[in-house]
C-alpha cells in the first residue's frame, strides 16, 4: 500500500505543479498517470509545439515547459505509479482514501486531487475502410518525434490549430508537406493560417482544398493516399506518411463512476472557496474540472493547483494556523534536506 497525504491523479504540468505547492506547505505527494512519463499532454501528443502564454516564458516547447516542472518537483521527493489508469476510489471511515489502479495497485491518501486534464484521449479517426491496417505503418493520429518525418513525403489532414501548425513546422523537416482540408477556409489562429498561406505560396507547402482523403495505399506501409477534389475525378498522391488530425476525444474513464458531479465530460467544482468535488477530501484541478467562467489554460491550473494545497492543508491539520511566506522570504526547504534561498542582507557601515 503506498501512502501519502495528497494523491495526485495525473502527472501534466497541473498535477506536477501541485508536487511544489504541497512541498512548501510540507506535505507529501504521489502521482498515478496512464501514461508511461510524466507531462501529461504536453509530452505525449505535443512536446514540440510551443506554448506562448507560460508567464515569464515568451515561448516555450511543450515538453521543455515538462521538464522545468518535474525539476522544480525533485527536492520535495514525490512518489510516481506511471502506466496505470486510477480504477477506484473508497472513502475510508476516517475520511480518507484508498484508490486502486487497473493494476492492483493501492494508494492511501488523506486528499485525492483529480488532475487529469482532459481525461484519456482518443483520436478522431476519418472513416476510411484500410486505415487500421495502416496504423504505425505510415499512418499516425499524434505526433511525438518530428525526426520521424525527416526528408520523407508528409500528407498531413485536418483544418483546425494542429493540422495548420504541424503542416508549418514540418515544412522544414519533410521533403515535401501536402495539406488537405474538406473546406477552403480553416478554422485555426490567424497568424498560422496566414504562415500556411506565405508557405503555400514560397511553394513549400502543397495544398488541397476542398478535398478529402478517402483511402490509404500500400501493402506493407503507406505509399500512398486516395483523394477526392470536389468537381474532380479521384486520384493518388506519393506519400510516406498520413497524418490526420481531427482532434482527439477525451473521456473521464472510471473517475466518471466515483460519485462526482458530472457537467459536460468535466468535474463541478467549488471555485468560489478551494475547487473542492461533491465529495469532500476530492478536489479537481485544471482542465478537467468545470465551474462559471472556467478557462483550460495551463496557468489556470496553476492558480487552482495553489489554493487546491491551501485548502488540503486545513483540512489535514484542521488545529493548525498555517503563515503563508513568500518563497523569497522563508525559502524553500526540500525534503531531500535542500533548501534554496535568498542571499542575506549584508550589514555593512559606509565610511
Amino acid at each position: 500500500m503506498i501512502t501519502t497525504d495528497i494523491l495526485i491523479i495525473g502527472a501534466g504540468p497541473t498535477g506536477l505543479f501541485t508536487v511544489f505547492e504541497a512541498g512548501l506547505l510540507k506535505l507529501k505527494c504521489h502521482l498515478i498517470d496512464a501514461l508511461p512519463q510524466p507531462g501529461g499532454q504536453c509530452s505525449e501528443i505535443y512536446p514540440k509545439k510551443p506554448i506562448y502564454d507560460i508567464p515569464a516564458y515568451p515561448e516555450i516547447l511543450a515538453g521543455d515547459l515538462t521538464h522545468k516542472l518535474i525539476e522544480q518537483t525533485k527536492q520535495f521527493e514525490p512518489g510516481f505509479t506511471l502506466g496505470e489508469r486510477a480504477e477506484t476510489i473508497d472513502k475510508q471511515e476516517d475520511g480518507t482514501f484508498i484508490v486502486t489502479t487497473n493494476k492492483g495497485t493501492k494508494h492511501h491518501a488523506k486528499i485525492v486531487a483529480i488532475a487529469g486534464g482532459l481525461g484519456s484521449f482518443e483520436p478522431r479517426k476519418p472513416l476510411i475502410p484500410n486505415i487500421a491496417d495502416f496504423e504505425d505503418k505510415g499512418v499516425e493520429y499524434i505526433i511525438k518525434e518530428p525526426e520521424l518525418y525527416r526528408d520523407k513525403k508528409v500528407v498531413i489532414s485536418g483544418g483546425g490549430d494542429s493540422a495548420l501548425d504541424w503542416a508549418i513546422f514540418l515544412s522544414d523537416v519533410a521533403s515535401e508537406v501536402t495539406l488537405i482540408h474538406r473546406r477552403n477556409e480553416f478554422r485555426g489562429a490567424l497568424d498560422s493560417v496566414e504562415k500556411v498561406q506565405e508557405l503555400k505560396n514560397l511553394g513549400k507547402i502543397r495544398m488541397i482544398t476542398p478535398a478529402e482523403v478517402k483511402g490509404i495505399v500500400g501493402t506493407d506501409k503507406v505509399t500512398g493516399v486516395a483523394v477526392e477534389k470536389k468537381g474532380e475525378d479521384a486520384f493518388i498522391i506519393d506519400t510516406d506518411h498520413f497524418i490526420p488530425l481531427f482532434g482527439l476525444s477525451p473521456k473521464l474513464g472510471p473517475i466518471a463512476n466515483w460519485g462526482l458531479e458530472i457537467e459536460k465530460n468535466a468535474i463541478k467544482v467549488n471555485n468560489a472557496l478551494d475547487y473542492q468535488t461533491n465529495i469532500p477530501g476530492i478536489y479537481a484541478i485544471g482542465d478537467v474540472n468545470t465551474y462559471p467562467g472556467k478557462l483550460k489554460l495551463i496557468l489556470c491550473g496553476f492558480h487552482e493547483a495553489t489554493l487546491m494545497c491551501q485548502s488540503a492543508y486545513k483540512r489535514i491539520f484542521p488545529n493548525k494556523k498555517y503563515v503563508m511566506k513568500y518563497t523569497t522570504v522563508g525559502g524553500v526547504d526540500g525534503f531531500d534536506g535542500t533548501r534554496k534561498e535568498a542571499p542575506k542582507a549584508v550589514v555593512k557601515a559606509i565610511e
